[in-house]
C-alpha cells in the first residue's frame, strides 16, 4: 500500500480499519476504497431551477470553470473539474443568488429516491443545512408543502438561510427534537405523503473532506447513534399515510446504523415494506450479516454507496413503504 493513502487510513483506529475491510468484498475493493479517501471529493453542485434554468446557469459558468453533467437523468448536477481557489465556489456571483447549491454529489441521492412530487405533503425532520430541503422544493416546483425541522436553534439558523437563498416558498422550518415533532403532530391528526430522514450519524462516509469523522469513531458513539435512529422512524411511521414513503439515509459505513436499523424496522411494523433503491449511482445492496447478527432479508433492497464506485463520498439509503 503506498504510503500516501495512510494519511487517512492509517489515523484510523485498528477496530475501524478491519471493519472497513470487513466490509468490502476483497482486498482490493479495499485497497481501492484506501486510495480513494486519501482524495479530496470532486467539487459537485446542483442548479436550483427554482430561480434559473440548467441551460442558462450551465452558459454563465461555463465562461469560467470547465464543466460536466454526469447524469442525463439528472442534468442538474454539474462537476467543475476546473482547480478551484478556496472558497471560490461560495464566493460566485451564481452561488450568491441561489442559482446553484453546493452539495456532494452521494448526498444528492437520498432526495432523488425520494422523488418529491409537486403539492405533496413531506416532513425533513433533520432537514439542516437544508441541501435536501431546497433540493425537495426544486422538484415539486414549489408547490404543496415541506415542514423542514430541525433540533438545534444554531442549525436552524443556518437551513432559514439557505432556504432564503435558493428561494424556497414551500417550507415551514420548525425546531424541536424529531420525536417530539412527530409524536405533536401524530395528536393534530398529521399524515405525511413522504418522510425524509437523513438521520445523524457516525459519518464515516465523509472520510474525503473531513479525517475527524475517523478520529472520532467510537463504537459507543455507533451504537447510542443506532438508538436514535430507531426511535426516529418509531416515531415517523404512525404520521406516514397509507402507500406513503420514508426514506432513511445516513453517511456512515456502519451496519448498526443502517441494516441493523432496517432490520429492526422490518421487523417490528409488518406494515411497512422496503422497495429498491432508484438512483442513478453505481452502488451495493445491503449486506445480509454482521459480527454473526443475521439481518432481516429484505435488507438486500437498501443501496450502500462506497467512494471507490463513483468517485464521491460514502452514502446508506433505504427507501420504506407503508403498505397497509
Amino acid at each position: 500500500m503506498p504510503q500516501r493513502i495512510l494519511n487517512i487510513i492509517g489515523k484510523a483506529k485498528p477496530i475501524q480499519k478491519e471493519r472497513f475491510k470487513q466490509l468490502m468484498s476483497d482486498s482490493e475493493d479495499f485497497q481501492s476504497f484506501c486510495k480513494i479517501s486519501d482524495i479530496r471529493s470532486v467539487n459537485s453542485i446542483r442548479c436550483n431551477t427554482l430561480k434559473i434554468s440548467i441551460e442558462e446557469l450551465k452558459k454563465r459558468l461555463e465562461k469560467k470553470w470547465k464543466l460536466k453533467q454526469p447524469f442525463k437523468s439528472n442534468r442538474d448536477i454539474f462537476i467543475i473539474e476546473s482547480e478551484l481557489q478556496p472558497g471560490e465556489l461560495g464566493k460566485s456571483f451564481e452561488h450568491i443568488l441561489g442559482y446553484y447549491y453546493i452539495q456532494e454529489i452521494a448526498s444528492m441521492m437520498p432526495v432523488i429516491a425520494l422523488d418529491p412530487k409537486p403539492d405533496e405533503l413531506i416532513l425533513d425532520l433533520c432537514a439542516a443545512p437544508g441541501s435536501k430541503t431546497t433540493q425537495a422544493a426544486m422538484y415539486m416546483k414549489n408547490t404543496g408543502t415541506i415542514i423542514a425541522n430541525d433540533a438545534s436553534i444554531g442549525r436552524v439558523g443556518i437551513l432559514s438561510t439557505n432556504i432564503q437563498r435558493c428561494g424556497v416558498a414551500n417550507s415551514i422550518i420548525t425546531k424541536y427534537p424529531g420525536e417530539i415533532l412527530c409524536r405533536k403532530l401524530e395528536k393534530m391528526k398529521f399524515k405525511f405523503d413522504k418522510f425524509l430522514v437523513d438521520a445523524p450519524c457516525s459519518g464515516e462516509g465523509t472520510i474525503r473532506s473531513s479525517v475527524q469523522s475517523v478520529k472520532m469513531f467510537s463504537m459507543n458513539l455507533i451504537n447510542k447513534l443506532s438508538k436514535t435512529q430507531k426511535r426516529l422512524i418509531d416515531a415517523a411511521i404512525p404520521i406516514l399515510k397509507l402507500n406513503g414513503e420514508l426514506i432513511y439515509s445516513t453517511c456512515t459505513h456502519a451496519p448498526e446504523e443502517n441494516e441493523a436499523v432496517v432490520s429492526y424496522v422490518l421487523e417490528n411494523y409488518p406494515n411497512i415494506g422496503v422497495m429498491e433503491v432508484i438512483i442513478p449511482l453505481k452502488n451495493r445492496q445491503g449486506i445480509k450479516e454482521w459480527n454473526g447478527v443475521k439481518f432481516h432479508k429484505d435488507v438486500v433492497k437498501c443501496a450502500r454507496i462506497y467512494p471507490q464506485d463513483n468517485n464521491t463520498e460514502g452514502f446508506f439509503i433505504a427507501r420504506f413503504k407503508k403498505v397497509r
